[in-house]
């Protein structure tokens, strides 16, 4: 019997699920409920992902549909803050495939290197739902959270090709054209059922006011 963890009203309560295996630690790799192990923000730590429907309401203000449900809720003992980009990998399949998410919830409870996924997101990593639990990579992303821009064109990607998941990200470029004019570009790797494929986005906007003068994506072909 594993208890399988769905949100709502603000909280989650634990709905028991039967499923066809006998859970092993072993087989999931061991909690870390010590704080300590995860100091380093940067550091990537294995762990495991269960997953949820989502709710109308989260801890952290940021719905379960953000980022075509490219969501997750942590420990409330974990390092990893609302809003948040982690990248997490599935280490049960060959090519170990990977998404990035954003946290939109905390978890009472969880161990630290645990997270609840959006189902969408589970499944974007390849996992069927009915196995309940996926052991993981969890890696936070601190250069595109530095990266204001990044971000938001990160989040626009994402709206803009619902069916692909974005799995890596770098900053190509980063030049001020006038006092009044900065303009950054970024590639992002999306990857489909089918297809991998690599989006430019570029924004112009105003370094005095963080007003945006313009931006666009493009699909690049090496």
């Amino acid at each position: 019997m594993y208890q399988h963890y769905y949100h709502g009203n603000g909280y989650y309560q634990p709905v028991n699920y039967t499923y066809p295996y006998a859970y092993s630690p072993q087989v999931y790799g061991p909690y870390h409920n010590n704080f300590s192990a995860f100091q380093d923000r940067q550091q990537s730590v294995q762990g495991q992902a269960t997953w949820t429907e989502g709710g109308q309401t989260t801890q952290c203000g940021i719905a379960w549909s953000t980022n075509q449900y490219m969501t997750a809720a942590v420990s409330d003992s974990s390092p990893y803050q609302c809003g948040q980009l982690l990248k997490i990998k599935n280490l049960s399949l060959p090519g170990e495939r990977e998404i990035i998410v954003t946290v939109v919830d905390k978890v009472e409870g969880y161990p630290a290197n645990k997270v609840n996924l959006h189902r969408q997101a589970f499944q974007a990593l390849g996992a069927n739902p009915s196995i309940g639990v996926l052991s993981i990579e969890i890696t936070p992303s601190p250069e595109l959270e530095q990266e204001r821009w990044g971000k938001y064109l990160l989040e626009v990607t994402q709206v803009a090709y619902p069916n692909y998941n974005v799995t890596e990200y770098n900053l190509v470029s980063k030049n001020q054209l006038t006092n009044q004019r900065m303009k950054e570009t970024y590639e992002y790797i999306l990857q489909s059922n089918q297809e991998q494929m690599k989006v430019r986005g570029t924004v112009t906007y105003n370094p005095s006011t963080d007003r945006i003068i313009s931006f666009d994506i493009t699909e690049v072909n090496d």
